[in-house]
């Protein structure tokens, strides 16, 4: 047994040794001091996990890699993965059959649910770290909703000169994903990092962002049970657009009106956009579309208008109430209409807004798409997004008065 003991203590210290002389190293998605997950300069993860009296424990990337963990003579289990793409990517672990995330991870709340995640940095892109530049600040405000009869909160990212100057700012509204929350722009996205970048470049006048929670109901409605119903059927397609209806008008009878009233803006269409990821731009079409009197800028990260829940094709002529059948009329009221979308992107999603592109080139209507080369699905698409729409957006305007 001694013997044994040894043994096992001398393959654990080899396998720490291995670890010491490799080139992963922790993430910066971990939680203080947590040793895993690694990454290594090939963008592959490393993973362990301890479960000593477990049968059988898999990694579960969501949008990547899911396989057995291979159990080690310690009780922990491992996995490294096969290169990943850079960004932030949600997995869990499943142990014996149950989903959970990873004690090492930072848990994000994605997929309706807190989950683990992992960062594989881009080489060479700073773009969205902290850096040695004038900060702005975060600040969490709380507004009585008259269209939920309920109490609702959104972030808001105030620009580095903000509380030393008496200027006043555009705004952008920046929507989360289906699955996600208000929180995710900030702590999945990066989004006060990038525009701080972006503002200390010069590249991007100084604005105000608002992030809104995505989800609301109308008060006295009951979400009905989706249990067993499929995704993107009838019943999910009629609830989707019953709380998107909803949120359309707590935005623009609500939070809209409490923004202005309570931070320095300049409360025009000309100094508002919105843009939002997923489900989040569904919603930025419905919203904007629907309210040009609000929004002269408008973009869709991975997401767009209704024809893509329900598979119809996109007609620019009685899209959105005829919004753009006139392109010239649609040109000089809206000033920027941009679309985005990842070249590994699931190919619903990917075809849908490729189609839309074109049905809006072949309807003489100005807009931009952005592919973001190589990315999924996830976080470092809509960053690269964020990265491209922002320096677009109120520069044919004074940004403060």
């Amino acid at each position: 047994m001694r013997t044994i003991g040894i043994a096992m203590l001398l393959c654990v210290s080899l396998c720490f040794a291995q670890d010491s002389t490799s080139n992963f190293k922790p993430a910066s998605s971990n939680v203080l001091d947590a040793r895993f997950p690694q990454v290594d300069s090939n963008s592959r993860v490393q993973i362990r996990f301890k479960a000593p009296d477990a049968t059988k424990v898999k990694i579960n990337f969501w949008s990547g890699e899911k396989a057995d963990m291979q159990k080690q003579p310690d009780g922990f289990w491992s996995f490294t993965s096969k290169p990943m793409a850079p960004g932030l990517h949600y997995y869990t672990v499943v142990v014996d059959g149950a989903e959970v995330s990873d004690p090492g991870s930072t848990a994000y709340f994605g997929g309706s649910k807190w989950a683990s995640a992992v960062e594989v940095p881009e080489a060479g892109a700073d773009y969205y770290l902290p850096k040695d530049v004038p900060h702005g600040q975060v600040r969490q405000i709380w507004y009585h909703s008259t269209v939920t009869g309920t109490w609702r909160d959104a972030f808001v990212y105030l620009p580095p000169d903000y509380d030393t100057s008496k200027s006043r700012y555009p705004v952008l509204y920046l929507q989360h994903g289906g699955g996600e929350d208000e929180t995710g722009w900030i702590r999945q996205g990066k989004a006060n990092f990038i525009l701080d970048n972006l503002i200390a470049s010069g590249s991007t006048k100084p604005m105000i962002i608002v992030m809104a929670n995505g989800y609301a109901s109308r008060a006295g409605y009951v979400v009905p049970d989706l249990s067993g119903k499929p995704f993107l059927g009838p019943e999910f397609i009629k609830v989707m657009q019953e709380r998107m209806g909803a949120f359309e008008d707590d935005m623009t009878q609500v939070l809209i009106p409490f923004v202005d009233k309570t931070f320095r803006t300049i409360p025009d269409r000309d100094h508002r956009a919105m843009a939002g990821l997923s489900m989040g731009g569904m919603e930025t079409f419905q919203v904007t579309f629907n309210h040009l009197d609000l929004f002269s800028y408008i973009g869709g990260f991975s997401g767009a208008g209704n024809p893509f829940l329900t598979g119809t094709r996109f007609d620019v002529k009685t899209a959105y109430n005829g919004a753009m059948a006139d392109p010239s009329a649609f040109a000089k009221r809206v000033h920027l209409l941009w679309i985005g979308v990842g070249t590994k992107e699931p190919e619903r999603m990917k075809s849908g807004l490729e189609s839309l592109h074109t049905a809006l080139e072949e309807g003489g209507v100005k807009h931009v798409f952005y592919e973001s080369p190589g990315t999924d699905h996830e976080w470092q698409t809509w960053r690269r997004d964020l990265k491209d729409f922002a320096p677009r957006l109120f520069q044919s305007t004074a940004s403060s008065r």
